[in-house]
């Protein structure tokens, strides 16, 4: 039998050797806020004359799913040609930047996490770089080219294409950039679960909003008005709400502070 007062020693020696947080200051927090902003921006500017050099290649990157149907972008501004390499160069070293920029986003919210909590920095970095290009390429390679031949081809097989350099960029943007940042909904939930903001039994209950609201991201970009192409676009959202689920209940606050009762009662 466990005797009570040794378990509560245990208890007591268990919390006694977590780090404490540190205590800042709010002129401590905008301090270190301005420097991971300032670093941030310094990464960006190197992701982005890195870019630059390779905007060509970005450029016929991004043409290439209308240049498989044999179509070609035209402009009606003589700033678009400019405009466009300048974005994709922007884009382009944003990406780059990307996992340097989160890792300045880790580091100015490490100071409210306790110790055994900092070591998800790998599994944080990778995720979410890992699901944005994962989402980027899903909606690269499968639904913008089913969107050009179904919107151009199919629908506008009767008419003349004229496909503005201005009008295709925000068309390419929104469904590149709104599927890599709607592929990051784990990470989204594992921020909110960590800090107890959401709990699995109430992602779990709400799971039918879930799947509406999945559905109706996955009709606003579904080239197709075929439900069974929808559900092929709704189908990865919802194994990342459910993966969401299970990390909430890894790494809940509740849980976590049962299971340290429970090493320290033994």
């Amino acid at each position: 039998m466990i005797d009570p007062a040794d378990a509560i020693s245990k208890a007591r020696e268990a919390v006694a050797a977590r780090v404490e947080l540190p205590g800042m200051s709010l002129m401590e927090h905008l301090d270190e806020l301005r420097k991971r902003i300032i670093r941030s921006f310094i990464f960006l500017v190197l992701g982005f004359g890195v870019a630059g050099i390779f905007y060509k290649q970005l450029v016929a990157f991004i043409q290439a799913p209308l240049n498989h149907i044999g179509k070609s972008l035209v402009f009606t501004h003589p700033m678009d040609p400019l405009n466009l390499d300048i974005q994709v160069s922007l884009i382009g070293g944003l990406i780059l930047a990307s996992p340097f920029i989160l890792y300045q986003v880790w580091l100015f919210i490490a100071p409210g996490l306790y110790q055994n909590e900092r070591r998800y920095v790998i599994p944080f970095m990778a995720a979410t770089v890992g699901l944005f290009l994962t989402g980027a390429a899903f909606g690269y390679y499968w639904v913008l080219p089913g969107a050009m031949q179904i919107l151009i081809v199919d629908f506008g097989k009767n008419f003349t294409p004229m496909v503005t350099i201005e009008e295709y960029s925000s068309f390419f943007l929104s469904i590149i950039l709104g599927l890599g940042i709607s592929f990051e909904l784990p990470v989204l939930i594992f921020f909110l679960a960590i800090f107890g903001i959401v709990t699995p039994r109430f992602l779990w209950k709400n799971i039918r909003y879930a799947i509406l609201a999945v559905f109706l991201v996955a009709a606003i970009i579904c080239p197709s008005p075929d439900p069974w192409t929808m559900c092929i676009y709704a189908l990865p959202m919802l194994a990342l709400y459910l993966l969401g689920i299970g990390i909430a209940w890894w790494v809940h606050p509740a849980r976590r502070k049962a299971k340290e009762a429970k090493e320290a009662a033994k």
